[in-house]
């Protein structure tokens, strides 16, 4: 259940789609991707204001608006139904916070301050997506084949752990780095 529609609410919507959470949204306004959401079926939005029998059967409630005594009202009553509660950017408020993530394929960093400062986690979260760019993904998808391949063949556990570190490095990272611009312009 996420109490909200606006470009908060959409983050907290997309983490919970990505988990494969059944998002249910309540909120007067919506903004144009949690629209499109709703119209392809991804979640379901009732464009009206909270009731408090919203969390009937809800396991999470996300609470993302303006209002600091909705908010408070939700929390209360989450807490009453015993339904896990965040309300964004309120840790006296919250059972679980979000962490900051960045994504590259499969490569998830994810970054947590406690609810202490959103700010900085999000700071941080920018310095590593310019960090670690696209080509994780990309490096991600061939070190899993190398590491189902090395798995496939008999060989002591020592060794192919050795080996699989040898292809992680940092060495491993700029080689593979070379193929790809190598291949750019052929």
């Amino acid at each position: 259940m996420v109490v909200g529609a606006g470009r908060v609410a959409e983050e907290k919507i997309e983490g919970l789609l990505r988990a494969g959470a059944k998002v249910r949204v309540v909120a007067p306004e919506a903004t144009e991707r949690i629209r499109e959401l709703a119209r392809k079926k991804k979640l379901r939005w009732d464009a009206r204001g909270f009731r408090s029998t919203d969390l009937e059967g809800a396991f999470v409630a996300v609470a993302a608006t303006s209002s600091a005594s909705l908010h408070a009202g939700i929390y209360r009553e989450a807490r009453r139904r015993g339904v896990l509660c965040n309300v964004v950017d309120d840790p006296e408020h919250c059972d679980f916070y979000y962490g900051s993530v960045v994504r590259r394929g499969e490569l998830q960093i994810a970054i947590s301050t406690a609810g202490r400062s959103p700010a900085l986690a999000q700071r941080l979260r920018k310095k590593l997506e310019r960090e670690f760019g696209e080509e994780y993904a990309e490096w991600l998808k061939e070190l899993g084949e190398i590491r189902d391949k090395l798995f496939d063949k008999e060989m002591p556990a020592e060794k192919r752990r050795a080996l699989l570190h040898g292809v992680a490095s940092e060495a491993s990272l700029k080689e593979f780095l070379g193929r790809k611009k190598r291949k750019s312009r052929d």
